[in-house]
């Protein structure tokens, strides 16, 4: 008992502190070059061809549209492909309605199928050398694909490059009067994750992409299986097997809305869980220790958080085993019992609270509470995840979320 609590405690500080720690420890030991200059408009940009899956996006598509439009990069290398992917709201003919008057902008519509059959169908219909994909309801910054767009030119060898998300309260004016969502729940986490992909982008193990904004080499672009779940982890990774270098670009920036109730994210997130899991089929040649700093990563990153819910249930049982034993087990089952309850607590209190009108203590405790409500939420999430994988019923198709609206004041 007490070696599997050992056991099971010491992966979960693993992956959810240590990795972090080594890999500002390597960053320092191996400094990396600086990125390259931002092109100008003189220089040689690459052609683009920006890829959008679309399921009912009426609400939102018109202004992905506009913003396509607004990116600061030459129109004659750039254009777009919305792929309706069996919509009945109107979308289609949003869409039509906008290629009517911009030559650049394509539809392929087809009956529902999933984002991997919608990339399988247009990908060959790109006129660019460049792949830009992104989601319907995510806005670029008007330079973000310039700055995608230097990595591009620089390396020979890319495969793919990212960008960085950005979260959004719903509602916000504008990204500067209300934008990152640092301290709440999905934000907070989200802020850690972006600080991990920073550490990797400059040690070259880049895991996976940001969904919302990320370029693939057309090249180097080969069909995903028409159930995969998530594409923004598989196609980087199965390009960085094959030897192709990803890059990480955390200035070019997109913006999206954060999902709103926490019910809503958790459906998003038992989703990608099982699509994690999935991912394994393709991606296990990066658990192999032959791969160094990526089998490393791979195993921190992602495996070893994917099974913390696992962990976590092995840590309290042994825990609980070993508490007659000493008051030392029995402090650290307390400790965990309060852990837990405060993430009870946490579930009771609305998600988002007006700072102004709370003393400071009082707000601090709301956000721990609610930081440990959402900690335990995301890994119930993984567990249902894990379990729709192994009883294969998570579907390919993706539905529209609560998120899926254009964030406000964005061109």
């Amino acid at each position: 008992m007490i070696a599997l609590f050992a056991l099971s405690a010491l992966l979960l500080v693993h992956t959810f502190g240590l990795y972090g720690l080594s890999l500002h420890l390597l960053v320092r030991l191996c400094p990396s070059k600086p990125p390259p200059p931002i092109p100008d408009d003189d220089a040689p940009l690459p052609r683009v061809t920006m890829v959008v899956a679309a399921h009912d996006e009426a609400a939102c598509i018109e202004a992905k549209v506009r913003n396509f439009q607004a990116l600061d990069y030459p129109t004659d290398r750039l254009d777009l492909i919305v792929g309706s992917d069996g919509s009945k709201d109107g979308t289609d003919a949003i869409v039509e309605r906008l290629a009517a008057t911009d030559e650049r902008i394509r539809l392929s519509a087809a009956p529902r199928s999933g984002k991997s059959a919608v990339l399988n169908r247009c990908v060959p219909m790109a006129r660019g050398e460049w792949l830009l994909l992104t989601d319907a309801n995510t806005m670029l910054a008007p330079d973000a694909l310039k700055r995608l767009a230097r990595h591009m030119v620089s390396t020979p060898q890319l495969g793919a490059v990212s960008g960085r998300l950005v979260l959004m309260r719903p509602g916000s004016a504008t990204p500067e009067a209300e934008a990152a969502v640092e301290t709440e729940g999905e934000g907070l986490y989200w802020r850690y994750e972006t600080r991990l992909k920073i550490l990797e982008g400059k040690l070259g193990i880049l895991l996976g992409a940001n969904g919302g904004l990320y370029a693939v080499r057309r090249a180097f672009f080969t069909p995903l299986a028409p159930d995969t779940i998530v594409d923004d982890l598989v196609i980087p990774l199965r390009l960085a097997i094959e030897g192709h270098a990803l890059r990480y670009a955390p200035d070019a920036l997109a913006f999206e809305e954060t999902a709103g109730p926490l019910s809503n994210e958790s459906r998003r997130r038992v989703r990608i869980a099982a699509g994690n899991f999935q991912s394994l089929t393709w991606l296990w040649p990066l658990l192999s220790p032959r791969r160094g700093l990526w089998a490393y990563a791979f195993w921190s990153h992602k495996l070893l958080r994917w099974c913390a819910p696992l962990f976590l249930i092995l840590a309290f049982l042994s825990n609980a085993a070993l508490a007659s034993q000493s008051h030392a087990w029995l402090t650290l089952l307390m400790l965990q019992c309060l852990f837990y309850g405060l993430a009870l607590v946490g579930a009771l209190l609305p998600e988002r609270s007006e700072g102004a009108r709370l003393p400071g203590p009082v707000r601090q405790l709301f956000a721990l509470m609610r930081a440990a409500h959402y900690f335990v939420r995301m890994n119930v999430s993984l567990a249902q995840g894990f379990a729709r994988f192994v009883l294969g019923r998570q579907k390919a198709a993706w539905e529209r979320s609560a998120r899926a609206t254009a964030p406000k004041g964005i061109d």
